[in-house]
């Protein structure tokens, strides 16, 4: 019985496999989906068809990749090889077929979908702004081994495929086509007769050029394997990240010998697939996807969204409200104070569309309300004014009275609890936070801040629209700092309190980032602004007993709020950190690391405690996405359980005996390590 796919015969003689798996909204390479594959492979070499064409019967896309919750579940090199072999068997036949094959893409095609399309024949993707073709592998700690790091690269030549590898960026099919990785890009109605015309006349398969050969050249390899070994290490350490540099020696030693190409693979990706970091990895590509599951509760749908508050915060979700595809009116006191959101808008619309009628429409629906007209026909209204407790209550008094009955009101808050802001509510439960991280554009987390008394349909809807929005929902409760902020502030405050012992702030960025941090705690607190850090710090100073270091107020005092001023704990010039080395030796950046680091993973596990969040697991995915926690290790509940009981407990320990009651181990770890 056919689960998966489905054949269909035209009267043109052509097969028109149809990839549908059951019970899921995705086309995913299941070891069961694979072997049905092969099978109907088997029957349609039979019937000799003049020729195949493979294609979704899914609305979402073409195949999303290889199976990844099964990754998790493999536990041996062996098996993982065993996996990999016979895929390899599987698309060999499928490239062998005597008759042309055509992959027919439209939405996403990535991992071991794009693998399958490359041992086809022929590629058609559709010019759908869906429509993404990429190797998203090294983000999984590994790269691709269905074939694609051999098929890639005689078909794009040497250079494009690893760099398409290695970056793990996904391309459109208009710069697919550029590239020739697909044939054609046309629009979706083309897609069809499009395949059946390259069954027709059968035209002559791409071949790269001689420049695109030339790098693989036994002699010249070794030289470009430096080069692209110096690009990666730009962007990730091997120690932390070993996939990008796995790739490049698997290139350099067997790129001249195909047959060596396909069992290096094979031997590479079921190693790195079994290590510690792409199984963390895979943690966290699973916890996204729990994140993404939380919204199937509701059915919620904002077609018009209120902001108000012009600043940077409001406008910048505003922008990404209209990139998503929504009507948003963008409220400020008065018309002047929305001019530079307008402006900020316009320029993500430019970076991000590319294209002047899409920009054009962007703008066309995002309005300047300075009278706050929309309140009343926005589905949602989120406030995102400045963190004044009087100010948020005085306007909610103001717009309540004015918004639809079934429409939600959401505050963008980033520390203080729901229950204090929505005391002059008429109906305080209606009050949900929507915690956007900045930058907007570029951070993927929300948290959506619930208080005691919200309705579950309420909460439900709210984490709907963040998933809408292309944002990853997490469901925290209303207490100071909620999770991410409470969580990073004790680690930002702990490099201000190096800096105030004399460290040097290259030396403490440093002790981060070979931690795996994306970037050192000083940079940071610098890039978010250190009024900000300031703001959220006295806040949670009151509840958490977080000493506020004296450098950072001397700072404030001073105008230097460091990006955005120029002048910080460094010295800002063209957006940049001009940073001196590090000069400090290893055990003493290992001293520094433990000092914030286990500050961050102590309150990671008060939140968890107090059940700021629902589970461990949620906890990691909240701090991994809202903070950039070193996604190798998997999360800071995931690495405590890793280092375990005896360690945390007497690192903890001797740091609180030497620097005082902030580094006390939170009562919750003994309950934790006894489960």
């Amino acid at each position: 019985m056919n689960k998966h796919f489905h054949v269909r015969y035209d009267e043109q003689q052509l097969a028109w496999l149809y990839f549908d798996a059951a019970d899921t909204t995705t086309n995913v390479l299941t070891e069961e989906a694979l072997e049905e594959f092969d099978q109907q492979l088997l029957g349609i070499a039979q019937a000799r068809p003049k020729g195949l064409v493979i294609l979704s019967a899914k609305k979402s896309g073409f195949i999303a990749g290889a199976d990844v919750k099964a990754f998790a579940t493999i536990h041996s090199p062996e098996a993982a090889k065993k996996l990999i072999l016979r895929a390899h068997d599987i698309f060999h036949r499928l490239e062998a077929l005597p008759f042309p094959s055509v992959a027919l893409i439209h939405g996403f095609c990535l991992g071991g979908g794009l693998e399958l399309a490359l041992a086809c024949r022929y590629r058609v993707a559709s010019t759908d702004p869906a429509t993404r073709l990429g190797f998203p592998e090294v983000r999984l700690g590994i790269f691709p081994g269905f074939g694609g790091s051999v098929r890639s690269i005689q078909l794009l030549g040497h250079l494009p495929a690893m760099q398409m590898m290695l970056s793990a960026h996904s391309l459109s099919a208009k710069a697919a086509k550029r590239i020739h990785l697909v044939d054609y890009a046309v629009p979706q109605r083309q897609l069809k007769n499009t395949a059946r015309k390259l069954i027709e006349e059968q035209p002559p398969r791409h071949r790269p050029g001689l420049l695109q050969r030339i790098p693989g050249n036994f002699v010249l390899r070794p030289a470009v394997a430096r080069i692209l070994a110096k690009q990666v290490a730009k962007r990730v350490r091997q120690s932390h990240y070993p996939a990008p540099y796995a790739l490049i020696t698997h290139w350099r030693q067997n790129a001249g010998n195909t047959a060596q190409m396909y069992a290096s693979e094979a031997q590479q990706v079921s190693s790195l697939l079994t290590g510690e970091t792409a199984q963390n990895l895979i943690r966290v590509f699973l916890l996204q996807d729990r994140l993404k599951g939380l919204a199937e509760k509701s059915s919620f749908q904002a077609k018009q969204v209120h902001v108000i508050g012009g600043g940077i915060m409001g406008g910048d979700i505003a922008a990404w409200c209209i990139l998503r595809g929504l009507k948003v009116t963008l409220q400020d006191r008065a018309p002047e104070y929305l001019g530079h959101a307008i402006a900020r808008a316009h320029s993500l619309f430019r970076k991000k569309l590319r294209d002047h009628y899409l920009v054009q429409d962007a703008m066309d629906r995002l309005l300047p309300d300075h009278l706050g007209e929309g309140v009343g026909k926005a589905d949602l209204v989120i406030e995102a004014i400045f963190e004044d407790i009087d100010a948020k209550q005085t306007l909610y008094e103001k717009v309540e009275p004015q918004m639809k009955e079934t429409a939600l009101l959401a505050t963008n808050t980033s520390s203080i609890p729901l229950e204090k802001l929505a005391e002059k509510l008429q109906h305080p439960p209606r009050l949900i936070g929507l915690h956007f991280f900045n930058p907007v554009a570029k951070m993927p987390l929300v948290e959506i801040v619930t208080q005691e008394d919200n309705p579950p349909q309420l909460i439900a809807d709210a984490t709907r629209f963040t998933k809408a929005i292309g944002k990853l929902p997490l469901p925290v409760k209303s207490r100071p700092g909620f999770l991410v902020n409470r969580v990073l502030m004790p680690y930002l405050l702990e490099a201000v309190t190096l800096l105030q012992e004399g460290i040097s702030a290259a030396d403490i960025d440093e002790a981060a980032i070979r931690f795996g941090m994306p970037m050192g705690p000083v940079e940071l607190a610098d890039t978010v602004g250190l009024d900000i850090c300031l703001s959220v710090a006295e806040k949670l100073s009151e509840t958490l007993h977080n000493e506020v270091p004296e450098n950072l107020r001397n700072k404030v005092e001073a105008g230097h709020l460091g990006k955005k001023s120029g002048q910080g704990f460094f010295t800002w010039s063209k957006g940049k950190a001009q940073k001196e080395a590090a000069s400090a030796l290893e055990d003493k950046l290992n001293h520094y690391a433990d000092r914030m680091i286990l500050r961050l993973i102590n309150e990671s596990m008060a939140c968890l405690r107090e059940a700021i969040v629902e589970d461990a697991d949620l906890l990691d995915a909240g701090i991994i996405f809202g903070t950039g926690f070193a996604p190798f290790r998997g999360g800071p509940m995931h690495y405590a359980d890793k280092i375990g009981k005896t360690e945390i407990l007497s690192k903890l320990g001797k740091l609180e005996y030497t620097y005082g009651s902030r580094f006390t181990p939170d009562p919750g770890w003994e309950d934790h390590f006894a489960k």
